[in-house]
């Protein structure tokens, strides 16, 4: 790394291995094949054009050997020892693992630097161990990437950390056992083919009481006033907001209220009352952790957190920019803001060169969080030689657009701090007996603007550009100068009540909680948008009635393991596995002998929820002429006959009618990505397409059905379906 500014990617030069009195024939000394194993093919194609010709770099595809799917494969009895398999369909690749391993005089096991990849390089030692004790058999980890890196790794080997297998071993047998014994729970009481999860059931718990919380929360009018002033000369008008009225905020509750407060500042004197200069210092936020990477790019890119850390494994595994592959970015799964020494002298170096003004005297550090397990760097470039700028023909827009909030953070956090000059004008309109418009009475109107004082780290934004580089104008205006009231605007508002979580904040909430880790995030909202327990909605997580039932059953007959708290406690026991200060076993123990009690226990007593959620409905079954049940399936509810199994017709709910032939709208799905949409059910006869949920309310103008409709500004409201219909509501207005 260092002062590397060519782009072109370099090759590891291996020192010449040979067999211990190894020849190729014609008595020329042979040249040793050392087998490198990583997890995937992209990262094995990058790092084998940079160790050359003397290594071999193949792919595992993650786990060969694992737990098998069908039985809980844990001996309860015997200190909770798992039963490891063959993974169904990576036998062959095994088996040529192995093959390729007695063929080379050393193997380097290269997975991921974490728990998993631990637990991968550990089951592929024994496995090769077991076909051939002769080739010695090493472990090489690496934060990035590059050939520097890689370079370092394949110098300093060393050997397989047990107590990190143990640690990953513990937490698999953990999930193992709730999942095992919980899941068939639920198959029996509610319906087949639903699951139960250590940190999926507690994620799904917050969801479902944000959602009580919304439901609960009944929302309030309110009004705010604007008005236009201006001042003499050629001046353009600026508006100001009402902050005062009679010395108190104003509460205007109604239209008339605000008519009225109009009507008595009409004929008030107005005046510059005061003019208040305030400034900020701005300091750049730390590198990014998986969370914080996770929450940024949801908030501002408006990925999943799903599509970002497979966007960031593309980064980091390595991609074609022109010259070779180059992985762009460190580990994307990290909990620690830690960085290299060799990576701030690079990023002081850059900006030394280009913005040599704001580069501080000494590298700025970050302190590692209390929890944080700082077994990686933050997630940073690999080289900051390569901008975001300089990368945008090589990469896709995704691509671009994560790498470039991961540049613009890391070079950012080694950047001067910004300063910034807040001014507020407050406009008093003295109204006839009411007084000046201070305390006493009238009103008080106010604007604000923010203005950048020096730019510091906001040199180098462009994706991640705040509200205060964007700044604000401030009227050209004195104390004491004489105003005019041009004119009044009014605005209806609805008090919001919480908002429904995203993927942006169930990480974030879950990140406090201390529950999961870095690899556990996306996949666990994935596995509850995958079970139907929770809907996207706007981007908003929305628990379905099958998940707030799985949620309120596990909530009421075992708390502990729905229990924010005691899933916290549950990784920290974990972490000290990891440490070597406990026994895995005995945490396993622990845990599970009372929660197999319960188990046991509500199997027992529970009664039954089958069929709770089953709907008789007045639509008939056009193959044999019973009537048609609303039922809950994998994917949502669906019509089914009432005849099964003898006849197993089955269609979608009709959402609504169609205003184009009368037929039922019904939920469908685009090809390839399985976008949702809404169209006729008699398509390709008839092509009526929504892209809007309908709603079961029709147009009280039309006739046609309601629509949901979201935007940044109005968040979700109703509307009509009829673009030739011009009715338009708040979702918090009142029903007429």
């Amino acid at each position: 790394m260092g002062n590397m500014e060519v782009k072109k990617a370099e090759t590891v030069k291996a020192k010449p291995k040979t067999r211990a009195g190894g020849k190729k024939p014609g008595g020329k000394e042979r040249d040793k094949k050392i087998l490198v194993i990583v997890e995937s093919p992209a990262k094995a194609k990058t790092i084998e054009k940079y160790l050359g010709p003397d290594y071999s770099v193949k792919a595992s595809m993650g786990h060969l050997i694992d737990l098998p799917k069908s039985r809980m494969a844990i001996d309860v009895d015997h200190e909770f020892e798992p039963e490891y398999i063959t993974v169904r369909g990576r036998a062959k690749l095994l088996k040529e693992l192995q093959g390729d391993a007695k063929k080379a005089d050393e193997v380097l096991l290269a997975s991921d630097n974490d728990r998993e990849g631990e637990a991968i390089a550990w089951h592929l030692r024994n496995a090769i161990t077991a076909k051939t004790e002769r080739v010695p058999i090493k472990r090489i980890s690496f934060n990035e990437i590059t050939p520097q890196a890689i370079k370092e790794a394949v110098d300093h080997p060393s050997g397989i950390d047990e107590a990190k297998v143990n640690a990953q071993k513990a937490r698999r047998v953990l999930d193992r056992l709730v999942g095992y014994n919980l899941s068939p729970l639920l198959w029996k009481k509610v319906k087949n083919g639903l699951s139960a999860g250590r940190v999926q059931s507690v994620a799904l718990r917050l969801i479902c009481e944000r959602e009580k919380e919304v439901e609960s929360f009944i929302p309030e009018e309110y009004w705010t006033l604007e008005a236009d002033f201006k001042a003499g000369g050629k001046h353009a008008p600026f508006a100001a907001q009402l902050v005062l009225w009679r010395g108190k905020k104003p509460e205007l509750r109604n239209e008339g209220e605000v008519n009225a407060l109009i009507d008595l500042i009409k004929g008030a004197d107005c005046a510059v009352a005061d003019i208040r200069e305030t400034e900020k210092t701005v300091r750049p936020k730390p590198p990014f952790t998986t969370s914080q990477l996770q929450q940024t790019a949801a908030n501002r890119l408006g990925f999943t957190s799903k599509k970002t850390m497979q966007i960031a494994q593309q980064l980091y595994e390595g991609v074609n920019i022109g010259e070779g592959r180059v992985g762009l970015i460190t580990y994307m799964r990290t909990d620690s803001t830690r960085i290299s020494q060799l990576a701030l002298n690079e990023a002081r170096e850059w900006i030394g060169k280009h913005y040599p003004q704001d580069l501080p005297d000494k590298a700025v550090e970050y302190s590692v969080g209390k929890k944080a397990q700082d077994a990686h760097e933050a997630i940073r470039p690999t080289y900051i030689s390569y901008t975001p700028e300089s990368l945008k023909d090589s990469l896709s827009r995704d691509q671009t657009r994560l790498y470039g909030i991961i540049w613009e953070r890391f070079v950012a956090c080694q950047m001067r701090n910004a300063r910034t000059k807040t001014v507020s004008v407050d406009i008093a309109a003295a109204v006839p007996g009411l007084g000046d418009g201070g305390e006493d009475g009238g009103g008080v109107f106010r604007v604000s603007g923010t203005k950048i004082m020096e730019k510091g780290f906001y040199q180098v934004m462009k994706f991640l550009a705040s509200k205060e580089e964007k700044g604000g104008a401030v009227p050209p205006v004195k104390k004491g100068e004489p105003l005019t009231v041009e004119n009044f605007r009014s605005e209806q508002h609805f008090t919001q009540g919480p908002p429904r979580y995203t993927d942006a904040s169930i990480v974030k909430i879950l990140e406090e909680k201390g529950i999961g880790r870095p690899s556990t995030y996306a996949p666990t909202i994935s596995v509850l948008l995958d079970r139907y327990y929770v809907t996207r909605s706007n981007k908003q997580l929305v628990p379905t009635l099958l998940g707030r039932m799985i949620s309120d059953m596990l909530s009421e007959y075992f708390p502990h393991v729905v229990d924010a708290a005691f899933t916290a406690s549950m990784e920290s026991r974990l972490d000290q596995v990891e440490e070597n200060l406990i026994r895995w076993p005995d945490m396993i123990r622990e845990f599970y002998d009372p929660f197999k009690d319960q188990v046991d226990e509500v199997g027992k007593t529970l009664e039954s929820y089958k069929g709770t959620l089953d709907e008789p409905t007045d639509y008939v079954c056009e193959k044999c002429g019973k009537p048609m049940v609303k039922k809950l399936g994998r994917f949502g509810f669906f019509l089914a006959c009432s005849g099964f199994p003898a006849c197993r017709n089955a269609r979608s709910v009709p959402l609504a009618v169609c205003p184009k032939c009368g037929g039922d709208i019904v939920a469908r799905k685009t090809r390839g990505r399985g976008k949702e949409f809404y169209g006729c059910a008699s398509y390709p006869e008839c092509d009526f397409v929504s892209h809007h949920k309908p709603l079961s309310q029709n147009c009280p103008k039309c006739g046609h059905f309601l629509v949901e409709k979201y935007d940044k500004r109005n968040g979700s409201y109703k509307a009509c379906v009829n673009p030739g219909c011009d009715y338009l509501h708040s979702a918090d207005a009142e029903e007429e």
